[in-house]
């Protein structure tokens, strides 16, 4: 009969870090053999999630559980990609299922129902495999998930990506050169751009392509510091003291109206006008929109003229 042997302390502070989650390979090393993990299975003490990948626990694993089983499955230098990655990053709100997990060319995997292994040449992404567990970089991930979205959700996934502080529009930006197969290449690089001069949201960046460009308004400075209080505009026409705020989401409590009617009455007292405008306003109405702050800003000296877009309607420039 052989002795009984239970899991080392060092084995459950693996599994604990790999949320719960641990291989057959790494009982052995650290000292446990694979017929105490057998004993612990058939008791229903663990679970076998997959042959060689073992959940401490009797129920289910959790999403993250899952997430470290996919890459104890997929072996040395795996790493989640795709959707997963832009879970762990923040990019994607809901946890995504399957798992992709990201494997070198040369290494064979089943994939399981849980996870979809793919397979990547080294030289296709960076090699730096960061976080707990391992994913793609930020960088690549943006890149990766422009392959399974369409056009107009390119625009929110790189505010979602430059907000969150974790990259910047520059090396998003050389990521897209350095790759060779990139989907919506050439927005991408338009969208950063507009990044990279100030626009840091989705709300910004409509309001700086449908409303400025679109009727050829003049260019405002981007996230400027206003004159009093330390608070920083979206949008600054500086010669004709005009701001426009944009605001994407419902400001239902008293504090945000009082903190907004603070900030438009210093600007008052600097002698600046301030105009506010919501989503629906941008993406619904810019052409209305392009049209209240061109005559604003004639009215305070500006020589030019708006142009009418595509979509402007002949009335609605009639003066």
């Amino acid at each position: 009969m052989h002795r009984r042997i239970d899991p080392p302390p060092e084995l459950l502070a693996l599994a604990a870090a790999q949320s719960g989650v641990i291989s057959g390979d790494q009982a052995v090393q650290l000292g446990f053999p694979l017929r105490g993990v057998d004993r612990l299975v058939a008791q229903q003490h663990w679970r076998r999630l997959t042959p060689g990948v073992f959940s401490l626990g009797p129920a289910a694993p959790g999403w993250h559980g899952l997430a470290w089983a996919g890459i104890l499955l997929g072996g040395d230098r795996a790493r989640l990609g795709f959707a997963a990655a832009g879970h762990l990053w923040g990019l994607i709100e809901e946890a995504p299922r399957p798992l992709t997990v990201l494997v070198p060319t040369s290494r064979r995997v089943s994939r399981g129902a849980d996870w979809l292994i793919r397979r990547e040449r080294d030289t296709t992404r960076d090699r730096r495999s960061p976080g707990s567990p391992p994913r793609t970089t930020i960088e690549d991930t943006v890149v990766d998930l422009c392959r399974e979205i369409e056009a107009t959700r390119v625009l929110d996934l790189v505010t979602r990506a430059v907000q969150g502080r974790s990259t910047t529009a520059r090396r998003l930006l050389a990521c897209v050169e350095r790759r060779e197969r990139v989907s919506h290449r050439r927005l991408l690089r338009d969208v950063l751009g507009d990044v990279a001069v100030g626009a840091q949201s989705a709300l910004e960046l409509r309001y700086l392509r449908d409303v400025e460009r679109a009727h050829g308004l003049p260019t405002a400075t981007r996230q400027a510091r206003a004159r009093r209080g330390g608070a920083y505009r979206d949008a600054r026409y500086d010669e004709y003291a005009t701001i426009v705020e944009l605001d994407g989401g419902i400001h239902g409590r008293a504090r945000e109206r009082l903190r907004d009617s603070r900030r438009d009455n210093a600007a008052l007292l600097d002698g600046e006008v301030t105009l506010r405008y919501g989503w629906a306003d941008v993406t619904e109405r810019s052409c209305l929109v392009a049209r209240e702050v061109a005559a604003v800003l004639i009215a305070r000296g500006w020589n030019g003229l708006p142009t009418r877009c595509p979509r402007c309607r002949a009335d609605l420039w009639s003066w």
